[in-house]
């Protein structure tokens, strides 16, 4: 991967590796109940350990307000990955100081240990100088496997990375080889699908995009506030009234930058937001006073399907309809289910990401289809926004 030091290059045999890894998994009762982002560290945590290296991960948890929470311990995830890895991993209760450093000391080349979450420390977050110091005391060589944390400037994010030889985990290498492809250095025709709640938090990411797609596919909330910028009324549909301005000032945008905005053409609409309402579909000049738009209808996902069958490379956060509200869930099935054939035909290069995202694309049972999901939040919405990832930038060749 040009740009980026990867593990092609790193000399991993008897060094003392820290692994900068994401494992902010859900937990009930001291148990991880999803192991998704775990697995994902694997092939980095197996190779270095192939390679010879001693694995020390460090990773956060939660938001412990910089101060030890055994609520927030790091413990049941060593022994989740300990059987998913099928070899013991070994925990210290502290990422810096005595604790840490006799665990480390203990090890033998090949083997794992998880240290205690990094949040327990106050100069994590402000990426203090000497919180860095000591955590770089434990190891040799630094790698970073969290995207989804990498556009923090934190102490193990970012600021390790400029203490020692630092390199992209795999993980790490095939988020950022994904993104470039999809936005980077796209084939074209590119689009994107931007869905979700609000103009308002996705106002970055729009102004973005017109710069750099070709078709901007617009559903979900969003897609109400700029169809009542086009003067047409949208009833009891979610929609921010005060963002109208901006959405013309996009559209307007995007006609300059010859990105063509796709908006929904027809509506499935209720009177109440609950599962099974009573619906039918309208055109988006006719919703009724007391209606509400809670989904795309047929003739906007044929419309939108049309698009993906004549681009090359498609872009998606965000769904299009309230997906967890049966039956408003079709038109994100459908397109969903599209892209997906496309990808397994090799027609489309497909990458999406963001919490809503991967949930839809989930319960449409196409989430293993697509080219790349990314389970990165914060951090793939940054990317796509154009803004620089400190964790990243700190990474480059």
């Amino acid at each position: 991967m040009s740009g980026f030091r990867t593990l092609d290059s790193a000399e991993l045999k008897g060094k003392r590796v820290l692994v900068r890894v994401d494992v902010n998994v859900p937990m009930e009762n001291g148990r991880v109940t999803d192991t998704t982002r775990l697995e994902r560290i694997l092939p980095t945590l197996n190779e270095i350990s192939q390679k010879g290296g001693k694995v020390i991960m460090l990773a956060h948890f939660g938001r412990p307000k910089g101060a030890p929470n055994p609520d927030f311990s790091l413990k049941p995830v060593a022994e989740a990955l300990a059987g998913l890895i099928g070899k013991p991993v070994g925990f210290a209760e502290d990422c810096i100081g005595e604790k840490a450093a006799a665990a480390v000391a203990k090890m033998a080349d090949g083997d794992m240990l998880l240290l205690e979450n990094t949040r327990f420390h106050k100069g994590e977050e402000k990426n203090d100088p000497a919180l860095v110091a000591q955590m770089a005391e434990l190891g040799d060589v630094y790698v970073n496997d969290a995207f989804s944390s990498a556009h923090r400037a934190h102490a193990s994010t970012e600021g390790l990375a400029h203490k020692m030889p630092a390199f992209c985990g795999r993980a790490m290498q095939a988020e950022l080889e994904a993104l470039s492809k999809a936005l980077e250095n796209p084939a074209r025709p590119l689009a994107a699908v931007v869905g979700g709640a609000k103009v308002s938090t996705k106002l970055e990411l729009l102004g973005n995009l017109t710069k750099k797609v070709d078709f901007l596919i617009i559903g979900g909330g969003m897609a109400n506030t700029f169809l009542a910028a086009q003067g047409k009324k949208v009833g009891k549909s979610l929609c921010e009234y005060e963002m109208l301005g901006t959405a013309r000032e996009i559209m307007k945008n995007a006609t300059v930058n010859k990105c063509q905005i796709v908006l929904p053409t027809d509506a499935v609409v209720a009177t109440e937001f609950k599962a099974h309402a009573p619906s039918h579909v309208v055109s988006v000049d006719h919703v009724g006073e007391g209606e509400m738009i809670l989904d795309a209808g047929p003739r906007s996902v044929t419309e939108v399907e049309n698009v993906l069958g004549a681009i090359k490379t498609l872009v998606w956060n965000g769904p299009f309809g309230a997906f967890e509200l049966e039956p408003f869930d079709a038109a994100t099935n459908a397109v969903a289910r599209t892209a997906a054939r496309l990808t397994g035909e090799g027609k489309l290069l497909s990458v999406a990401g963001g919490g809503d995202t991967v949930a839809a694309l989930n319960h449409a049972g196409v989430g293993e289809k697509f080219t790349y999901v990314s389970t990165a939040g914060g951090a793939f919405l940054e990317w796509l926004e154009g803004k620089v990832l400190p964790g990243v930038e700190a990474l480059r060749a």
